[in-house]
Parts: structure tokens; C-alpha cells; sequence
């Protein structure tokens, strides 16, 4: 639980303010409220009392108290909102003479600002120079959006969704956390392949499977989150599922299993850590047509596909000189517990990987946008962990267990 101040100035938008209080309970956060003399004009004292359950602070001095240092002291994060365009200058200039300004001067919290005014006052040079030296000096600006303003003008200024803008707050708070606290895979590099190979037949057919790339994706995004630098080899994934992937995850896109092979031969130099989550076909077709396949309208029979195996790339960096010092497979396997779990200790001991991840596939598990249920086996065979659930349950999990192996692992 955190402790979230948040700031309310007089413009219009101060109605929408109760939204992001509550937004900010539901989380879990205790809320107190700071509130400009002007801004109880739109919502009154009674009504933040009766949110927060605690007065609201609005004088700067009263009975000797100094609220504003006290709320400051308390404070994990302060969002301002609205910001009018006069509190984005008072606190761009350093002002201190309302219960706003003055908290969030005396904070070293993060503080979040979300301006709403009238577009031609929100475009004005004077109010974009605020904004520039507020940035400058590490607040989180939410720009308005454009839509119907107060005034029955239309244009940029409009104050955003109150609901996604305690989302943004909570996320700024978190990114704070994190700095704070040493994440387990800070320094490393991990490389993670997804989705699923096409092998082409003619300029319209392939060859493929049903992998959607949604546990590699999301093995990525686990990684990254706990500090590491993440490239992801990905192989026909969804770009509304790829679009989710953390700033910073370096992407590759490939097409075919040789062209996952040559991308993840090139992706591990230099890493701590590869797991190859995505399903590479086992064949491809010995010579793929130029052109597009026709019937024959004279007779029934089928034209024959000669297929040829595609390479192993697992076994091939298991065995190979640039082998990362952590390696994990993945396996797709149907059949009861025993039959996959013994596929999978077969596939450990053959490919060289530390371990293998079976991933029961089928009956509505496994690939596609469904829970997983992943048996994690090392080189010997034996089971060393199961993950069932989410796709993010299921990697959350995973890089936990990857980030204790690194931790074990001399560098």
C-alpha cells in the first residue's frame, strides 16, 4: 500500500477528481486530499471528507499545524488534478502560497500533473514553457486530450480519462519502486524466441502450426520487467499481442525456422540467458514453388510435398560455442502426465539445454489465447517445478525460477 496525496486546483475538470481518488482506493492506496481555495467552488470539503474519510487540506497554517510538510513527509506519490495553466506557472515557478504548490515544493516524491484548461491557454508559449521546465525537472506530465471543453469550445485541453489517468499515476509509482529496489535480473541479457515458423509451399501455402507467440511474448515481457535486457525473436505473432511488449524489448521478426535459426545464433552472442519458447516446425518443403500450386482439372490425385527436417536450433546452440550460460527449451507435448513428462526428460538429456519447460498442449490448454500448464524438467530429467495458469502467471513464474538459476550461476 502506498500513500497517494492528490492535488485539486479551480478549473472545471476538478469534478472528474473523486473518479481518480476512488481509482486510487481500489488499488489498495490510502488517499489524502490537498485542495486550492478555488477548487471548492466544484467540489466542496464535504464531499472529499466524505471519500477519504479525513479532512481536507486547505489552509497552509492552521492551529500551528504545517500540513503541507507533514502531507509531503507521508507522500509515495502526488498527482496533481486538474492542473489549471496558474498552477502549472506557480509550479514551474516555485511558488508556495496555496496548499498545492506548497506540497508538492516541500515533496521529493514523484509527482504526476494533469493539466486541463482551454486549448488556446494550454497551447499558449508561456503555458508550453511550464510544461518544459516541469519535465525538465522529472514531473510526469498527463497532456490533455482534444474533445468538448467547458467553455462549449472544442479542441486540445480536455482533461482525460480520470480512470486511465490513475492507471498512468499507479505506473509512475511503480516505475519509482522499482528504481528503488534492485530487480533480480538487472545487468543480464535474455533472449526468448516466439511464436510459430511458417515453412512456404508456393507464395500463398505454408506449412505452420498453432502457436500464437502469447507465451514467449510474455516471457519477454516478465524478463524485461524484472530488470533485464530482453531481445525476443518472434515468428508470426499477432501484432496486438506483440504491441504489449514493454519499451525497450529489442524485436526481431522472422518468418521460417532457418530464419529463426541465423537470428537466434546471431541474438546469443554475449547473452545470460536464452529461452526458446517458440514453436519451430520439425519439416519444411524440400523446394518451395515460385508460383502458386494449381489442380490438375484432368485427374484427382494430389501433387506429392516432399519435406526435409528443418534444424534442431536448441541442440544447435546447446552444443555450440556461444551457448548462453542458462538455456531453456520448450517442448509441446499431448498425452498424460507421464508420457510428456518423459518426452520432455528425453528431449533434456539429447539437446543440451539446462531445461525444458513441457508445455501440455490440447483440450483447451496451451496455445492460443488459453491457460498453460508447463512442467519444468533440468538436464537429467527430473522435475524441477510446475506452472499452471496464465500465460503471465505461467512467465512470471518462470523468470522468478530463471533469475534464482542466473543468481546461482557464477558470471
Amino acid at each position: 500500500m502506498a500513500t497517494v496525496v492528490v492535488g485539486v486546483t479551480g478549473g472545471v475538470a476538478a469534478f472528474k477528481a473523486p473518479i481518480v481518488v476512488r481509482e486510487f482506493q481500489r488499488a489498495g492506496h490510502d488517499v489524502y486530499v490537498a485542495a486550492t481555495r478555488a477548487s471548492l467552488n466544484f467540489v466542496g470539503r464535504s464531499t472529499w471528507e466524505g471519500i477519504t474519510s479525513r479532512p481536507v487540506a486547505v489552509d497552509i497554517a492552521g492551529e500551528g499545524r504545517a500540513e503541507h510538510v507533514e502531507l509531503a513527509r507521508i507522500a509515495d506519490l502526488i498527482i496533481v488534478v486538474p492542473a489549471t495553466a496558474n498552477t502549472l506557472a506557480r509550479l514551474a515557478g516555485g511558488f508556495a502560497d496555496d496548499m498545492v504548490s506548497l506540497t508538492v515544493l516541500a515533496c521529493a516524491a514523484p509527482v504526476v500533473v494533469a493539466p486541463a484548461m482551454h486549448s488556446n491557454m494550454w497551447l499558449a508559449p508561456a503555458t508550453q514553457e511550464n510544461v518544459r521546465l516541469l519535465r525538465e525537472r522529472g514531473v510526469h506530465i498527463i497532456e490533455p486530450d482534444a474533445g468538448a471543453l467547458g467553455s462549449g469550445d472544442s479542441g486540445v485541453g480536455r482533461l482525460p480519462d480520470p480512470v486511465l489517468i490513475a492507471r498512468r499515476a499507479l505506473a509512475v509509482l511503480q516505475q519509482h519502486r522499482d528504481a528503488q529496489t534492485p530487480l533480480p535480473l538487472a545487468g543480464r541479457t535474455v533472449v526468448v524466441t516466439a511464436g510459430g515458423t511458417r515453412e512456404p509451399i508456393d507464395p500463398v501455402r505454408f506449412l505452420g502450426n498453432r502457436s500464437s507467440g502469447r507465451q514467449g511474448l510474455a516471457i519477454a515481457a516478465a524478463a524485461a520487467r524484472a530488470g533485464a535486457r530482453v531481445r525476443a525473436i518472434t515468428a508470426n505473432v499477432d501484432d496486438s499481442v506483440a504491441n504489449t511488449l514493454p519499451d525497450g524489448v529489442e524485436v526481431t521478426r522472422v518468418g521460417t525456422a532457418l530464419q529463426m535459426r541465423d537470428a537466434t545464433m546471431e541474438q546469443v552472442r554475449g547473452a545470460d540467458a536464452l529461452i526458446m519458447a517458440a514453436a519451430v516446425a520439425d519439416f519444411r518443403p524440400e523446394q518451395a514453388q515460385t508460383s502458386k500450386m494449381k489442380k490438375d482439372p484432368t485427374t484427382q490425385d494430389a501433387p506429392t510435398l516432399r519435406l526435409v527436417r528443418n534444424p534442431d536450433i536448441l541442440a544447435q546452440v546447446g552444443h555450440s560455442s556461444i551457448r548462453p550460460p542458462l538455456v531453456i527449451g520448450f517442448a509441446a507435448e499431448t498425452g498424460t502426465d507421464e508420457e510428456i513428462i518423459a518426452f520432455g526428460a528425453d528431449k533434456a538429456t539429447r539437446k543440451g539445454a539446462d531445461y525444458i519447460a513441457v508445455n501440455r498442449v490440447g483440450d483447451r490448454v496451451g496455445f492460443g489465447n488459453v491457460h498453460n500448464d508447463i512442467r519444468l524438467l533440468d538436464a537429467s530429467g527430473a522435475l524441477v517445478d510446475r506452472y499452471a495458469g496464465s500465460k503471465d502467471d505461467i512467465a512470471a513464474g518462470l523468470i522468478a525460477q530463471l533469475a534464482t538459476f542466473l543468481a546461482n550461476l557464477k558470471r
